[in-house]
C-alpha cells in the first residue's frame, strides 16, 4: 500500500545482532554520564570533519551564496522568490557514499479527480558522517495504491472536493520537508550518535495541507524519557546547537518547556515552521495509523480537510488557546464515520491487532498500512451529506458529560472514572496511549464555544447547502 521509504523509519540493526530492539544499543544507552558526553560532542564537534559541503543549488540555478558558518555554511534566501521554480530541488550534502533520494513525481490529475497516495521517499541509507546509525536492510519496494476521489452528486459536495484538490499537501511539499529532516538528522547525530528523527503528523498521516507544519521525533533510546528532565535536556543541546552552528539555515529557534517539551523553528530554504520532540514515539505509530485510515476509503481525506479549514476559521482549531487540536479533530471524524448506521470506517485496532499494537517495534510500525485491503462500504452518502451529519453528530447527539470518542473501539464508551477524564469537556482517546488528546480545552467557555459553532454551522448549512455560509472559499483557499 505504502512505497518503502527511510521517512520516519528507525535503522535496523545488522541482521546478526536482530533481537527484540530496533536500535544497536541497550535501552540505557543514554545515562547521565552520556548525556554529558552529548554535551561535550556539542562543545567539540568539529564539523569540518564531520560533513563535505558543496554550494547548495536549486534545480538550474547557480549555486547559493554562502558565509562563513561551520554548518551549511550559512544558506542565505535569495530576495527575489521568482529566481527559484517552485519545484526546485535543494540539493543534499556530498558525501561519496551516499546514494541518490528516489522521488515518486505522482501528483493529482484534477481532470479525472484521481490522486494517488502521496509517495513517501525510498533510498538504501548509508551513514555519511562520523559515528552514524546502521544502515537499513534491503526491503521490495512497495508501490502506493491509486484511489479515485469519490464523485460530486450535488453543489455542497462539489465544494468539498475543490477545496480538497486546491489545499491538500502536494509531494513537492512533502519533499521539502524531508530533505530538511534528512540534514537535521545528520546534524543532531553529531550529538546524539545512534539517535533518529522522524518526520510525524499531518506532514506524513495523509491529512496534511499545503500549509501544515512540519512536526518531528528525536528518537534517542527505546525506552521512554522523563519529559520534564531528560528531554529538556537533550532539547536544550539540540537548541543550543541550532543557535550556534545552525543559523545560516534554521532561524527563530525556540526551547517551549511545556509538558511535551519541543523546539520550535523554522526552515529558512523551505520556509516550513517545524515542531521538534524526543521520544513521544506514540506519535510515531498514530501516524501510519492515521495514514492507513486517510487511504482506507476515498471520502475520508476529503472530509477531515474540510472540517480541519472550518474549524480553523472559527478559531476552534488551536489547543495552545485551549480548543481542539488537529490530532483531536481528525479522531473526531473518524469516529463519526466509524459510528453511522452503516459504517464508513472500522476499527483497524480490532480487526488487524497484530499491525496496530503497541507491541510492534518501531521498526515494523511502517509495514501496517501495506496488510490493510481498501474498505468497501455499502454507505453511498455524499461527501456533502456527510459534513452535515458530522455538524449535527457533535450538536446534538453526542453526550459529552458522559460519553468518551474512541477510535479504538468504533464507538463511544463511557468515561472512566479517573483522573485524565473526571470533570474534563472534551474526552477523546488516543488510540495508543489511551490519554485525552483533548485536555487543552479545560475552560467551560471555551467548550460553550466549541458546541455552539457546531450548533450554528450545522443549521446554517442545512438550511442553504452552501459551503460558504460556514467556510469562505476564498479565504480557505488563500491560505491552503
Amino acid at each position: 500500500m505504502f512505497p518503502n521509504s527511510i521517512l520516519g523509519r528507525p535503522p535496523f540493526t545488522p541482521t546478526h545482532q536482530q533481537h527484540n530492539s530496533f536500535f544497536a544499543f541497550s535501552p540505557t544507552l543514554y545515562s547521565h554520564q552520556q548525556l554529558i558526553d552529548a554535551q561535550f560532542n556539542f562543545q567539540n564537534v568539529d564539523l569540518s570533519r564531520a560533513v563535505s559541503l558543496q554550494p547548495l543549488t536549486y534545480g538550474t540555478v547557480s549555486p547559493i551564496q554562502t558565509s562563513t558558518s561551520p554548518l551549511f555554511r550559512g544558506r542565505k534566501r535569495i530576495s527575489d522568490e521568482k529566481a527559484f521554480p517552485l519545484d526546485g530541488k535543494r540539493q543534499r550534502f556530498h558525501s561519496p557514499h551516499q546514494e541518490p533520494t528516489i522521488i515518486n513525481p505522482l501528483v493529482p490529475l484534477s481532470g479525472d479527480r484521481r490522486y494517488s497516495m502521496p509517495p513517501l521517499f525510498h533510498t538504501h541509507y548509508v551513514p555519511d558522517i562520523v559515528r552514524c546509525v546502521p544502515p537499513l536492510r534491503e526491503i521490495p519496494l512497495l508501490e502506493p495504491r491509486e484511489i479515485t476521489l469519490p464523485e460530486a452528486k450535488d453543489k455542497l459536495s462539489q465544494q468539498i472536493l475543490e477545496l480538497f484538490e486546491t489545499c491538500q499537501q502536494q509531494a513537492s511539499d512533502l519533499k521539502k520537508k524531508e530533505l530538511c529532516r534528512a540534514q537535521l538528522q545528520r546534524e543532531i547525530q553529531l550529538l546524539f550518535p545512534q539517535s533518529r528523527l522522524f518526520l510525524v503528523g499531518s506532514s506524513l498521516n495523509g491529512f496534511g495541507a499545503r500549509s501544515s507544519d512540519g512536526d518531528l521525533c528525536l528518537v534517542v533510546k527505546e525506552e521512554p524519557v522523563n519529559q520534564k528532565t531528560e528531554a529538556r535536556h537533550i532539547l536544550t543541546l539540540v537548541h543550543k546547537h541550532f543557535c550556534t552552528r545552525l543559523s545560516g539555515y534554521i532561524e527563530r529557534p525556540q526551547l517551549i518547556r511545556a509538558k511535551v517539551p519541543i523546539v520550535k523553528f523554522r526552515d529558512k530554504v523551505s520556509c516550513v515552521e517545524f515542531d521538534l520532540n524526543v521520544n513521544n514515539t506514540v506519535g510515531i505509530r498514530n501516524t501510519f495509523l492515521l495514514r492507513t485510515y486517510a487511504y482506507l476509503e476515498n471520502r475520508v481525506r476529503p472530509l477531515v480537510l474540510v472540517i480541519k479549514k472550518w474549524a480553523s476559521h472559527h478559531e476552534i482549531n488551536d489547543a495552545s488557546r485551549g480548543t481542539l487540536s488537529s490530532y483531536s479533530l481528525v479522531l473526531m471524524v473518524l469516529h463519526y464515520l466509524q459510528t453511522l448506521p452503516e459504517p464508513i470506517l472500522p476499527s483497524l485496532q480490532k480487526i488487524y491487532p497484530e499491525s496496530f499494537s503497541t507491541s510492534v517495534q518501531l521498526h515494523l510500525v511502517h509495514h501496517a498500512p501495506c496488510n490493510v485491503p481498501p474498505y468497501l462500504s455499502k454507505n453511498e452518502s455524499s461527501l456533502g451529506d456527510l459534513l452535515l451529519g458530522f455538524l449535527k453528530y457533535y450538536a446534538t447527539e453526542f453526550d459529552w458529560n458522559t460519553q468518551m470518542i474512541s477510535v479504538r473501539e468504533a464507538k463511544a464508551i463511557p468515561r472512566p472514572n479517573d483522573m485524565e477524564w473526571r470533570n474534563k469537556y472534551i474526552c477523546v482517546e488516543e488510540p495508543f496511549d489511551g490519554t485525552n488528546t483533548a485536555r487543552a480545552v479545560h475552560e467551560k467557555q471555551k467548550f460553550d464555544m466549541i458546541k455552539d459553532q457546531f450548533l450554528k454551522s450545522w443549521q446554517r448549512l442545512k438550511n442553504k447547502r452552501d459551503l460558504n455560509s460556514v467556510l469562505p472559499l476564498r479565504a480557505a483557499t488563500l491560505k491552503r
